[in-house]
């Protein structure tokens, strides 16, 4: 395990992470209750499935009939397809840990699980300390994480009867800056801005493209623009660091 020095500076990577997931992860138990489903519910999504954008997306196809008004195996097939799709990047995630997970032991599988967007940000670019344990200083990163998200929930499943609907519009925004702070951070631990650039700019591309009509159907669909952005920065990343190694340098 870590003493208790090499404990508080994992934990401390954590507090942008805690900051965020409350203030989604309460929006999304009110949600949760308020579209009819019990708390416990809602906590249990959290506790079993753990990704924020599957589990909103998921309360939206149950609240909006498109899966409800299926049978069962159509509705289960419809609800995992979806669900495969927006999980898609964590492939992408999971492939480029290879060698960061490596040698962590029994700590393996809980930080397979535990991967999400701003875990994957913070223990990818976190510098671990020389006496730490490698799968237990990331073990901690990964499960305080977790826990954010799962209590953010619970609080807002209790609450979901108490607080006026409206009350928290525009708090999901909290996400977006979750993402920029966690950039920033990696940025400056990697001195490098080149990766954040290209996901930046391929992003934005991707986006243009759901604008673009062609016959009266966007060349992009809205749904697929985090996936295509995501493959074209891997693309163009994979070219630059080809290009580079070239020159004998790094991107």
């Amino acid at each position: 395990m870590l003493d208790s020095s090499n404990f508080r500076r994992a934990v401390k990577l954590t507090t942008p992470v805690f900051f965020g997931y409350i203030a989604v992860g309460i929006p999304f138990g009110l949600m949760a209750v308020n579209a009819g489903f019990p708390w416990w519910l809602a906590v249990l999504m959290s506790l079993l499935i753990y990704s924020g954008s599957g589990q909103y997306i998921g309360i939206a196809l149950f609240s909006s009939g498109i899966v409800n008004n299926s049978t069962f195996w159509a509705s289960l097939l419809t609800f995992v397809g979806i669900e495969f799709v927006i999980g898609l990047r964590h492939i992408f995630y999971s492939l480029s840990l290879i060698e960061t997970y490596r040698g962590t032991g029994r700590w393996k599988i809980p930080l397979i699980f535990t991967i999400t967007d701003e875990t994957f940000a913070l223990v990818s670019s976190c510098n671990i300390p020389s006496d730490a344990d490698r799968g237990a200083y990331l073990g901690i990163i990964s499960i305080f994480d977790y826990s954010y998200w799962v209590f953010g929930t619970f609080l807002g499943a209790i609450l979901g009867n108490f607080i006026p609907d409206g009350y928290l519009n525009g708090v999901d925004f909290a996400l977006t800056a979750l993402f920029v702070v966690l950039m920033i951070n990696q940025i400056r631990s990697s001195k490098k801005i080149i990766p954040s650039l290209v996901g930046a700019l391929t992003t934005a591309f991707a986006t243009a493209l759901s604008y673009i009509k062609i016959g009266g159907h966007a060349i992009l669909p809205g749904q697929h623009i985090i996936l295509t952005g995501l493959c074209l920065g891997i693309v163009v990343m994979v070219f630059l660091s080809k290009k580079n190694k070239g020159n004998g340098g790094k991107v």
